[in-house]
C-alpha cells in the first residue's frame, strides 16, 4: 500500500519540485506557460476525451453532478466559519470551492488508476473550470457578463467534443492520436508550472492558509460520501470523487483575485499554503481509496 501511495505521488511531487527549482534559478514567465496549456493542450486533451466514443460519457452524469454539487457545497459548509470568524467571504470562501482540479487532479488520478481515469479526471475537471468562471467570478464581480465562458478554449473545445460523441461521429485513429498526444503535454506541464508558483508563497497569513489547507478538503469529502451512496458511485467513478473532493486550492483562484483586486496576497496564503498541505492529506485520502474503494493502476 505505501508502495502504491509513493508510485502515485512521487512523480507529482518530483514535477512540481523540478518547476520549483528551475524557477529559483531561471525565473521564467510563468504566464506564458499556464496560457498556452489553457488555450492549447488542455483543450485538446478535452476534446480528445469527450470525442472518444469509447468513452461513453452518459455513465458519467451522476459523477458530473457531484462534482456540482462538492464545488457549490463546500462554500456552503464553510460559511458558517468564515462568519464565525468574521473572514472576508469574497477572499476566502472561493478558493475552498474552486480545488486544483487541473494542475494537481488531473495528473494524481491518471497516476493513481492509469489512463482510464482520464474521462473521469476530465469530467469533473471541466465542471469545476465552467463553475469557477460563471459563479467564482460572479462572486467577485455581480456584473461579469456569462457570455464570456464562450469565449474559453476548453469550453469550445469541449462542446465539440461532446457533439461528437454524442452525434456518433468517428475521428481518424491517426486524429485522435494527435490530438492525445497534444493534449498529453497538459499533464506534467500543469504539475511544472505548479512548482514554479510554489515559489510566490506569502507567509504573511499563515494562520487563514493552514485553516484553509484544512477546510478545503474537509468540506469536500464532508459531501462526497452521501453524494457517492446517493448516486450510486462504484470503483473508479467513486475513487475520482473521493480524489476530488479532498484536492487543495486551485492556482486559478490567485490570478482572479488579482485580477479584480480581492486581497491577492491573502488568496495566495490559502492557495499556496492549501497545496503543501496536500502532502499530508493526499496520502491519507489515496490510502483509504486504494484499501476500500479501487486498487491502484498496474
Amino acid at each position: 500500500m505505501t508502495a502504491s501511495i509513493l508510485a502515485t505521488l512521487l512523480p507529482v511531487f518530483l514535477i512540481s519540485g523540478a518547476g520549483t527549482l528551475y524557477g529559483h534559478f531561471r525565473s521564467p514567465d510563468i504566464r506564458v506557460l499556464n496560457t498556452l496549456n489553457m488555450e492549447l493542450f488542455v483543450p485538446m486533451l478535452a476534446f480528445v476525451v469527450l470525442a472518444d466514443r469509447q468513452a461513453p460519457l452518459a455513465e458519467y452524469t451522476g459523477l458530473a453532478i457531484s462534482g456540482v454539487i462538492v464545488v457549490l457545497g463546500s462554500g456552503l459548509v464553510v460559511w458558517p466559519v468564515v462568519k464565525l470568524l468574521k473572514l472576508e467571504p469574497k477572499t476566502f470562501i472561493p478558493p475552498m470551492m474552486f480545488n486544483n482540479s487541473g494542475n494537481m487532479g488531473i495528473p494524481l488520478l491518471v497516476l493513481a488508476f492509469g489512463d482510464k481515469a482520464l474521462p473521469a479526471a476530465v469530467v469533473l475537471f471541466i465542471v469545476e473550470m465552467l463553475l469557477h468562471f460563471s459563479v467564482g467570478l460572479y462572486m467577485l464581480s455581480p456584473h461579469t457578463p456569462l457570455w464570456r465562458l464562450l469565449r474559453m478554449p476548453i469550453v469550445l473545445a469541449s462542446i465539440a467534443g461532446l457533439v461528437c460523441n454524442l452525434s456518433g461521429v468517428e475521428l481518424p485513429s491517426w486524429l485522435l492520436e494527435a490530438l492525445h498526444m497534444l493534449g498529453g503535454v497538459c499533464v506534467p506541464l500543469l504539475l511544472f508550472a505548479l512548482g514554479v508558483r510554489m515559489l510566490e508563497i506569502d507567509f504573511s497569513d499563515w494562520r487563514s492558509g493552514l485553516l484553509g489547507a484544512v477546510l478545503c478538503p474537509l468540506s469536500g469529502l464532508v459531501l462526497a460520501w452521501p453524494l457517492i451512496v446517493l448516486f450510486d458511485l462504484s470503483g473508479l467513478q467513486a475513487a475520482s470523487l473521493w480524489v476530488f473532493s479532498a484536492l487543495p486550492p486551485a492556482v486559478l483562484n490567485y490570478l482572479v483575485s488579482e485580477q479584480y483586486r480581492q486581497e491577492p496576497h491573502k488568496v495566495a496564503s490559502l492557495v499556496l499554503i492549501g497545496n503543501l498541505g496536500s502532502l499530508v492529506v493526499m496520502p491519507i485520502v489515496l490510502g483509504l481509496v486504494f484499501t476500500h474503494v479501487m486498487p491502484p493502476a498496474g
